[in-house]
């Protein structure tokens, strides 16, 4: 059987030991989630052209964690202190992925930064940081409730899911459109989704594959992407 391919922009990394020099990468998690799903995950080279005729010959798309966007892609005139690997090539081509696929129905899973893309890609911003050591949820795990009957809810058959979270920004302003699903205690929006999008579309804050190999509502995100992929007309 064929497997539908998920294509998954890769970050750039300034070093890695196998490889010797700078090189474009994926989380292997991450990558292992999705063929546990039953999915082809593709990493693909971030280019600033023809991004959504790219797309076409894919099934689906995860939009993966990495740095920080640039606070000029959501209109900030400033920079706070701790935004870090900030990459204009990425930025642009994890922006123009999430519109192309939200706006073909390609099904789409955002995580952690992918969220925030997708949030700056219908219009939104960002909060720089969250207020630094002990109030980021950097390293942290944190149980998250679920709205019932969204889109993250029913994908984890979940009211509520222990997230593992990494991340020192968070949504200010949502996007056009998008809704708020999920908030931790602090509230930090932790899922969000788009009722009008034309396909399967959610978006989560933490990193659902960093336990995925043992949390089957984690996993279940993977596995409804795939799902959606599969059943794509």
């Amino acid at each position: 059987m064929t497997r539908p391919l998920i294509a998954i922009p890769a970050r750039f990394s300034a070093t890695t030991s196998a490889l010797r020099y700078a090189a474009e990468v994926n989380a292997r998690a991450l990558i292992e989630a999705v063929w546990r799903a039953g999915g082809e995950p593709v990493s693909l080279h971030p280019a600033q052209t023809g991004t959504a005729g790219r797309l076409a010959r894919f099934d689906g798309v995860l939009l993966p964690g990495g740095g920080d966007l640039a606070p000029h892609t959501y209109g900030a005139v400033d920079t706070h202190a701790s935004v870090y690997d900030v990459d204009d090539v990425q930025d642009a081509f994890d922006l123009a992925v999430a519109r192309a696929a939200l706006e073909t129905g390609l099904p789409l899973l955002a995580v952690c930064r992918g969220l925030q893309a997708v949030n700056v890609a219908l219009g939104g911003t960002l909060e720089q940081d969250m207020g630094g050591p002990g109030r980021d949820h950097r390293h942290v795990a944190h149980p998250v409730a679920l709205e019932a009957g969204s889109v993250v809810a029913r994908a984890t058959a979940a009211e509520k899911v222990d997230a593992s979270c990494y991340h020192h920004q968070r949504v200010d302003r949502l996007g056009a459109g998008l809704r708020a699903t999920a908030r931790a205690a602090d509230g930090t929006v932790e899922a969000l989704e788009l009722p009008t999008a034309g396909g399967w579309f959610s978006a989560v804050q933490w990193h659902p594959e960093d336990t995925a190999h043992e949390d089957p509502a984690q996993q279940r995100l993977f596995d409804a992407l795939v799902r959606a992929a599969e059943e794509r007309p």
